[in-house]
């Protein structure tokens, strides 16, 4: 399923001294940036995996990975138990692409179908915005990302 861009879905960018490869390689480390509460495998093309934050979770297929170039991820379930529609990512898209330009590696993130008028755009941007600028970031940077620690 392709979810259609807009102008106005979330996106992040941000240049990276490291290898389109090793930023792929980071990417796909998803326990490593956004939560160690994760399930099953995000390397591949039909990989499934699940990231878990307390009630919420999502569940997302790989549908396509090209090597320090692209990955999509489409979210195939999900259950956001703060909002009234708990599924309002199911069928949406996160789309990474990874270009080399001179000495850095750019890493532009799209999350097709998080729009300003989807309940969660607020709490949702702040979030991403802390788990790619800082977290992923910080991965790609020093080694160690931050990533939402399983509560017990």
């Amino acid at each position: 399923m392709k979810t259609a861009v807009i102008a106005s879905d979330y996106h992040c960018s941000f240049a990276v001294p490291v290898s389109a490869s090793e930023a792929y390689t980071n990417i796909c480390r998803v326990a490593d940036w956004w939560t160690n509460n994760f399930e099953g495998n995000s390397q591949q093309p039909g990989d499934v995996f699940t990231v878990r934050f307390g009630e919420t979770f999502v569940t997302f297929q790989l549908t396509e990975a090209i090597t320090g170039e692209k990955i999509v991820w489409l979210v195939t379930d999900c259950n956001l138990n703060w909002l009234a529609d708990k599924k309002e990512w199911k069928d949406t898209e996160i789309i990474w692409e990874i270009t080399r330009n001179n000495n850095a590696t750019q890493i532009n993130m799209l999350h097709a179908g998080l729009t300003p008028d989807a309940d969660c755009y607020d709490s949702c941007e702040k979030g991403w915005n802390h788990f790619l600028r800082d977290s992923l970031y910080r991965l790609l940077t020093e080694g160690n990302g931050m990533p939402e620690i399983k509560k017990e």
